[in-house]
């Protein structure tokens, strides 16, 4: 909530669910003590229709859900993306399918942050495994979103979003903002979706004398509906380069006793602390293990994951779900390594124990 305020967030819209609530009732306080706005809606769809529609109009703008709430989400997530319109979702994942484990902890919705809407699109979703990273990465979430015209959602799970870590929180000069970039040009010169080398338009608020049109179908440079191909494909081309050509700048992730590692943990969220933790007893008992934290899921992080690879011949994924991200490890991969994974799906996290017995068992 924090590192909400502290980017510039001053609208929130969201419904109750369990274990996201606690990020609605702080802000429901916080947001307006600086002049921001708090509004419960009836329902999700209806929460991020709202957010869309004020981050249109210049604010700001997130929400926060779980994995129920964000399968409600994901028409107006497509069209946020179409749309290009700014906006961050936090979503705290928990067991699933359907209501599933509403209190236990859960890494399934990975995959559905990546496809869970329809259309070919790319996604910008990053991942928090501290305290202190749920500060930092809710800026990051704010920054990239309006730098790339795009929502962002930070994926963080039931154990990460309750912990309670000692941190000092920064007075903000030292802090980035980005805020989104805003036409030099007269209302009637004004291109909204015109194509630039960065592949990201420069966006006008709605009310300081800019109209032009929005709309969920495939549009031209001014918004208004196409069925030409010359005008779709260009499009839809623009939406993947505005991300795909900053990559390095999205792509972010923590390389820790990487450097002569046989073995390499790859692993993101909660599981990291235990990860690390296992790490560290591994070497303690002589053995070349390091670890790969993903702090970007999406894009995924094929240029980290083929660092890694120069010196480890296994990879071991341990992740609380029946293998998501181990899918992609193995698809850069390419047969290089030997790829094992840690799956555990009760509700329960996977423990520094667990990791380090499956590292002895595939050394």
């Amino acid at each position: 909530m924090e590192g909400a305020l502290q980017a510039g967030c001053r609208f929130f819209a969201g419904y109750p669910i369990t274990p996201a609530t606690e990020i609605s009732e702080i802000l429901s306080v916080k947001l307006p003590q600086v002049d921001g706005t708090f509004i419960q809606m009836e329902d999700e769809i209806a929460s991020l229709g709202a957010v869309v529609g004020a981050s249109l109009a210049g604010v700001k703008s997130m929400t926060a859900t779980s994995g129920p709430g964000f399968s409600l989400m994901q028409e107006n997530l497509g069209f946020a993306i179409i749309a290009e319109v700014p906006c961050v979702i936090v979503n705290v994942m928990r067991g699933g399918p359907s209501t599933g484990l509403p209190t236990f902890p859960s890494q399934s919705d990975v995959m559905q942050t990546r496809w869970g809407t329809h259309g070919d699109h790319p996604a910008i979703v990053l991942s928090a495994s501290t305290v202190r990273e749920c500060y930092e990465m809710t800026i990051k979430s704010f920054n990239f979103s309006e730098k790339f015209r795009t929502p962002v959602v930070l994926l963080i799970d039931e154990v990460v979003a309750h912990m309670r870590e000692k941190m000092v929180l920064s007075d903000g000069g030292e802090i980035e903002i980005f805020n989104r970039v805003k036409p030099t040009v007269p209302p009637e010169w004004y291109i909204p979706f015109e194509d630039t080398p960065s592949g990201i338009p420069a966006m006008a608020n709605f009310g300081e004398g800019y109209r032009y049109h929005v709309t969920g179908l495939t549009h031209d440079i001014r918004g208004f509906p196409t069925s030409r191909s010359d005008e779709i494909s260009p499009f839809i081309a623009r939406l993947h380069r505005k991300i795909s050509q900053h990559f390095s700048e999205i792509q972010m992730a923590e390389f820790f006793q990487t450097e002569d590692a046989e073995m390499t943990i790859v692993v993101y969220g909660c599981v990291a602390r235990s990860a690390k933790r296992a790490v560290i007893e591994a070497r303690e008992k002589g053995l070349k293990v390091g670890l790969l934290r993903l702090a970007t899921i999406w894009p995924f992080m094929r240029s980290a994951v083929e660092k890694v690879l120069q010196t480890s011949k296994i990879l071991l994924v341990p992740e609380m779900n029946m293998g998501q991200i181990s899918r992609e490890v193995k698809r850069v991969n390419r047969g290089i390594a030997k790829v094992y994974t840690l799956n555990k799906v009760d509700g329960t996290i996977i423990t520094p124990d667990e990791i380090l017995n499956r590292i002895l068992e595939v050394f």
